[in-house]
């Protein structure tokens, strides 16, 4: 697989830097790496990525800056590809991130900065985003399947599991290696887990995520 070419947007420098390392060691491109959210609006616009990688919080305030500069780009350019990463589970923040995929639309992704210490994980989910795919934490979704139990009750611990890796934006393939079953089977679940959860099927994997997040929060 061909590099790509990245631009970070991370106000800690030792994070920043180590991110770069990182994805130049796995054969991608850093072709700018910028501490605020102005600069990596500017960083866009003069190098066109492949994809950006960007904290939540970034100066001035270190609240939301990088978010909602990602939401900024993703609506003049829905075609790029964003990794947005956060010190914590905002579930706020990662569906007003997640509002950006539509169908059509380049991949969006939602992690926590602790992904980044597994490496091989981390680059994956780069990865994912890069190729269209939506990704989201699976401790955000734990979280949010802790909160919203209810509704849940009576899916199998076997659908918990399928609704987990569907919101990681897996696909089917994926989701049958993972819990080494056949396609057939999670077409199945899939089928039935929607169904309880009053979501209609859908093979968009935007659409499908966006879905069930949207019911996850309520």
């Amino acid at each position: 697989m061909d590099g790509r070419r990245v631009i970070v947007a991370e106000d800690d420098v030792l994070v920043r830097e180590g991110i770069t390392v990182l994805l130049n060691r796995f054969g991608h491109r850093v072709v700018a790496a910028v501490g605020d959210a102005d600069a990596l609006v500017d960083a866009v616009r003069e190098h066109t990525p492949d994809v950006v990688v960007t904290d939540v919080r970034m100066p001035p305030t270190l609240t939301d800056e990088g978010l909602q500069a990602a939401i900024r780009l993703r609506r003049a350019d829905p075609g790029l590809p964003i990794l947005v990463l956060s010190q914590y589970v905002e579930q706020t923040y990662a569906a007003e991130l997640l509002e950006t995929a539509r169908p059509g639309t380049a991949g969006i992704g939602y992690l926590l900065k602790d992904r980044i210490g597994d490496v091989a994980e981390f680059v994956e989910a780069l990865d994912r985003v890069a190729a269209g795919h939506t990704v989201v934490d699976p401790e955000v979704v734990r979280q949010m399947l802790v909160r919203r139990r209810d509704p849940l009750a009576r899916l199998t611990p076997r659908e918990r599991e399928v609704l987990g890796l569907m919101a990681e934006g897996r696909s089917n393939a994926a989701i049958a290696r993972t819990l080494v079953v056949t396609e057939a089977a999670v077409a199945k679940h899939i089928g039935s887990l929607l169904a309880k959860l009053d979501l209609p099927p859908d093979e968009d994997d935007h659409r499908r995520v966006r879905a069930v997040l949207a019911y996850l929060k309520g």
